[in-house]
């Protein structure tokens, strides 16, 4: 076997902590044991079904606990999980399921009316999984998840076994076009989340009865706020599990900062993912409108990754629990441990500035390292000791654009801009995608976003290029209010500007209901963009 396997793993885990908790889910807890015995009924329906080694299944729900039981599941007979947006419209679906190949799908009971239209041009998929939400009974096309979960078959193992070498695939938006499938290694992703484990760290080469030994109790209780579907929750959930922890999710399938808080409490979580202030901001003004409603003793850490999250709403969290680390993790579907920005009640850390990882670099266009301090801009590239993606599935071009050989050494430079600072470390701009030229100089939206949202009277902002006579592209800020708030476009303006130069401050104000941004934290640029040049002519 060439590296570690998360099925291995987990399974190591369930023989050493059997009775400990592993997942929660509003009034349902999963022991480990269960986790084990429900992964292994949707293993053996999967082997029923015919499946082949790494073959695609797709998981089409909210936050849950059969979303990380199936999981499981799929992982124990060497197939490949594909996790899919469910703010997807019809023709993505379709897009993305046949993309990826996939053979089965997993879905809540209420995208079965949304499936019902769509099953005829999918005539790949064999087998449809049904997990009741109570939205309605289950079609006669579908198997009843509880059911097969429920089944106690035994330990599944595949003819093929298992492998290091197994993939875990990612589907990623991104701001354009449509998702690529981003393969990771299961090996490599699991050494770059144990080297950054909390508590116990495994061995780098695989050895599951040191796990057995190792793990001796339960781990951290962690709380994805994020969805599942997207790599911030997908992989925090994967880190903690590997060291005996449990997974606590929510509920609601829409945010609400009380429900999460009364989790946090209940459960005593000891650490929570976000994906910035679209988090942040509602947890912090539920903290404020309730002082001391909450106990967030057992809070270690909040970290967001995706979109980075204002210094002042780390602040103002902390004055709630000043023992606890807030931080950025600035990676991405392609690239991950790319850089850190940690906050705590001793010190602050400006937004959208990150300490370098140990194998990251900011390359210019023709090779060279940016120099500390001398304000070039470049693109980041992570090395991860060869830890990288295998690339994107079924897409060479990209793969080729994205994961680059520099100096003998593999790369992943997914596109994400940055300068260095004379102390060495990362300010981020934001991705070359959507960057504006405006006046001959190049601006990032995420380096203006940021500063914009710092403004009491803005919930969120999004920075978009208008097609200008005399600027080339204007800078177009798209704002989203506070209730009850309203934004003076002068004064906004102003404040950009005595924060950034002033060729990067808005030319034109707009306020919109909400800017739409996914669960994933990211917006749909083009979108805006067309929203704008429509509006300003």
């Amino acid at each position: 076997m060439s590296g570690w396997n998360f099925a291995e793993t987990w399974e190591a885990i369930a023989d050493a902590i059997p009775d400990a908790q592993a997942l929660v889910h509003g009034d349902r807890r999963t022991t480990w044991s269960e986790f084990d015995a429900r992964g292994d009924g949707i293993a053996a329906w999967l082997l029923d079904l015919g499946v082949a080694h790494q073959d695609k299944v797709v998981h089409y729900l909210y936050n849950c606990s059969e979303f990380i039981e199936s999981m499981f599941g799929i992982l124990k007979v060497g197939c490949v999980p594909v996790n899919t947006n469910y703010r997807y419209a019809d023709e993505e679906l379709l897009y993305l399921w046949d993309n990826a190949d996939a053979v089965a799908v997993i879905f809540h009971g209420a995208f079965a009316d949304r499936i019902e239209t769509l099953r005829h041009k999918l005539p790949n998929i064999r087998g449809w999984l049904w997990v009741d939400d109570g939205s309605g009974p289950c079609p006669d096309w579908a198997t009843s998840y509880d059911a097969v979960a429920a089944s106690k078959p035994g330990r599944q193992r595949a003819p093929w076994g298992r492998d290091g070498d197994d993939i875990y695939m990612l589907y990623t938006g991104g701001t354009t076009g449509m998702p690529k499938g981003v393969m990771w290694r299961q090996d490599d992703i699991f050494f770059t989340l144990n080297a950054a484990a909390m508590g116990v760290r495994h061995p780098d080469e695989p050895d599951y009865d040191a796990v057995r030994k190792n793990v001796t109790a339960p781990g951290m209780v962690a709380l994805p706020a994020c969805p599942l579907m997207h790599g911030t929750g997908a992989f925090t959930s994967f880190g903690i599990l590997d060291t005996g922890g449990s997974i606590v999710t929510l509920e609601g399938r829409t945010f609400e900062a009380e429900e999460f808080l009364d989790a946090v409490q209940r459960e005593k979580v000891n650490a929570v993912a976000i994906v910035g202030d679209a988090f942040a901001k509602p947890i912090l003004r539920a903290l404020d409108a309730n002082p001391g409603k909450w106990d967030l003793s057992s809070l270690v850490a909040i970290t967001s990754s995706g979109v980075m999250w204002s210094e002042e709403t780390k602040q103002g969290l902390l004055k709630h629990h000043p023992g606890m680390l807030l931080a950025d993790a600035f990676s991405s579907s392609e690239a991950l441990g790319m850089g850190t920005s940690v906050s705590t009640a001793g010190g602050t850390t400006s937004t959208a500035k990150f300490a370098l990882g140990e194998t990251t670099r900011v390359i210019t266009e023709d090779g060279r390292d940016v120099q500390p301090g001398s304000e070039e801009v470049g693109r980041v590239a992570l090395k991860g000791r060869g830890r990288v993606p295998l690339g994107y599935y079924k897409d060479e071009e990209k793969s080729a654009r994205t994961f680059l050989v520099i100096d003998g050494e593999r790369y992943s430079i997914p596109g994400d801009y940055a300068t260095v600072d004379a102390d060495g470390t990362l300010r981020i701009l934001g991705r070359g995608s959507v960057c504006i030229n405006t006046g001959g100089e190049k601006v990032y939206p995420e380096e203006v976003e940021e500063v914009i949202k710092t403004h009491v009277a803005v919930r969120d902002a999004v920075v978009v290029g208008v097609p200008d006579e005399k600027w080339g592209e204007a800078i177009t800020a798209m704002v989203e209010t506070h209730p009850g708030a309203a934004v003076d476009e002068a004064e906004l303006i102003g404040h950009v500007k005595a924060k950034l130069a002033a060729y990067k401050a808005p030319k034109r104000v707009l306020t919109v209901d909400t800017v739409g941004r996914a669960p994933n934290g990211k917006v749909d640029y083009k979108r805006l963009r067309d929203e704008a040049v429509a509006r300003v002519g």
